[in-house]
């Protein structure tokens, strides 16, 4: 599977999760378990609802989402940060 950065996605990925390499590597890890495992239960992986019910949402760590959408076979990141960040 391909994978997209949109540039909202990028720009909030440098300012929210690059500062914190822990958070940074738990990004790296949990992507990888999206690619291999899409419903693995660490992920929390869940459909978004309202103006976001295109996209998907995994979990990082207790707080930190990324936002997503699946396009045949190219994984497209939206944004990233805490609940109230991007939802």
């Amino acid at each position: 599977m391909k994978i997209e950065y949109h540039r909202q996605f990028l720009k909030n990925f440098r300012k929210r999760i690059l500062p914190y390499p822990k958070l940074k590597a738990k990004f790296e890890e949990r992507l990888r378990l999206r690619l291999k495992d899409p419903e693995n239960f660490l992920l929390k992986d869940h459909r978004l609802l309202g103006k976001k019910a295109d996209y998907r949402a995994f979990s990082l760590s207790g707080d930190i989402r990324v936002v997503y959408k699946i396009k045949g076979e190219v994984l497209q990141l939206y944004d990233v940060g805490t609940h109230n960040q991007v939802y």
